[in-house]
């Protein structure tokens, strides 16, 4: 039976799966690893899987903390997760504070102008959700300053009383590479600004934090791309299951002679005789287009019957082109499914055949894909 062959797929030429039971075993062993409580960033439509679905699946397995980078995101978490705490790492922008209440949410405060905003929402409206508070501790992008953060604590902690903050954190730039000497400092200026604030929790760890010789735990842990089956650990085997899969159709078939240009502008061209394979895919679907085959760069690769077939020609709005002169003749027929993510397409190997990361890859799946949930 072919993967086509369902209501949901019927009318599309593309198929997504996604495996939440995986999604949740990802968790669930991350949390295990770390020894403390695992939460879950589920920005970016939970890394293009769904928010609703994925935080759906790991409420019930008893995920208590989400992270997302929008408010907007936060209010569709929190549609299905009444009792979660839902932390929105863009921060606070002015004039937000109401919406923040109104959905319980906690904005993660990354200034002194943010503390004293929120701060004084506070102190006019009542109860709300604890906020969190982003230390810089290297990566250069939000969050307060190290001796920002320092000069708040002890004496000087009245502010962050005032805004209600319940956790500490920040941000790793280069976790996925051991080797780089700023883990070891991110490490020891969070460990001193943790020290300043030790009625605090905190958080370090991120997807590759949980991997990193001598990252503390601390008390909550914020794993992203591991979730999804992204590999924490580059250049070692992947740890984690795979949460996606994507296949799309054959539509057509030609055989062409050696020298024939192939694609928009012909920038590729047949080296032999060659079969070639039209499928339902392009970049309109979120598939780079920087996965083009060209005479002198190789691009994308799918699975045809098991087979690599690589990406000829440019990958064009809705369409690719396969080489597909390798591949068994009872898979490379009109209709057939192929392989774009899953088996041995996991999200690196089809970064790097786009020329990008794996987690571009996964947050940039369009809505043009039939979704099928599995695992749940």
């Amino acid at each position: 039976m072919s993967p086509f062959d369902t209501p949901e797929a019927e009318t599309r030429g593309t198929l997504l799966t996604l495996d939440l039971g995986a999604l949740v075993a990802n968790w669930r062993a991350l949390g295990a690893r770390a020894g403390t409580e695992a939460g879950a960033v589920v920005k970016a439509d939970a890394y293009g899987i769904g928010i609703e679905p994925a935080v759906t699946a790991l409420s019930r397995a008893g995920c208590r903390s989400f992270f997302v980078a929008h408010l907007s995101e936060a209010v569709r978490a929190r549609a299905v997760a009444a009792e979660a705490t839902i932390y929105v790492l863009n921060g606070l922008l002015p004039g937000q504070s109401a919406a923040f209440a109104r959905h319980d949410l906690s904005p993660v405060l990354g200034s002194v102008a943010e503390l004293q905003e929120w701060a004084a929402f506070r102190q006019g409206s009542g109860a709300v959700r604890p906020a969190a508070l982003h230390v810089d501790s290297g990566m250069n992008r939000l969050g307060l300053a190290p001796d920002e953060a320092l000069s708040l604590a002890g004496d000087g902690s009245e502010l962050v009383d005032a805004a209600g903050v319940g956790l500490l954190m920040t941000h790793f730039a280069a976790s996925e590479d051991e080797g780089d000497p700023a883990n070891a400092r991110q490490i020891a200026a969070f460990a001193g600004i943790a020290a300043a604030f030790p009625e605090l929790p905190a958080s370090l760890m991120n997807s590759s934090g949980h991997f990193l010789k001598g990252c503390p735990a601390y008390q909550l842990t914020r794993p992203g791309y591991a979730l999804y089956g992204g590999n924490p650990t580059p250049g070692q085997p992947n740890p984690m299951q795979a949460v996606v899969s994507l296949q799309s159709r054959i539509i057509q078939l030609r055989d062409v002679e050696a020298g024939t240009q192939v694609g928009y502008n012909g920038r590729w061209t047949a080296k032999r005789r060659s079969r070639l394979a039209t499928i339902c895919l392009g970049y309109a679907d979120g598939y780079p287009r920087n996965a083009s085959g060209t005479d002198t760069v190789p691009g994308g690769t799918a699975l045809v019957g098991g087979v690599p077939c690589p990406f000829v020609g440019s990958v064009s709005m809705d369409l690719i082109i396969l080489d597909v002169t390798e591949a068994p003749e009872n898979a490379a027929r009109r209709g057939e499914p192929v392989t774009l993510i899953g088996g041995a397409l996991d999200l690196e190997t089809v970064g790097a055949g786009a020329k990008t990361i794996g987690y571009e890859i996964l947050t940039s799946l369009g809505r043009r894909h039939a979704r099928r949930y599995v695992g749940v």
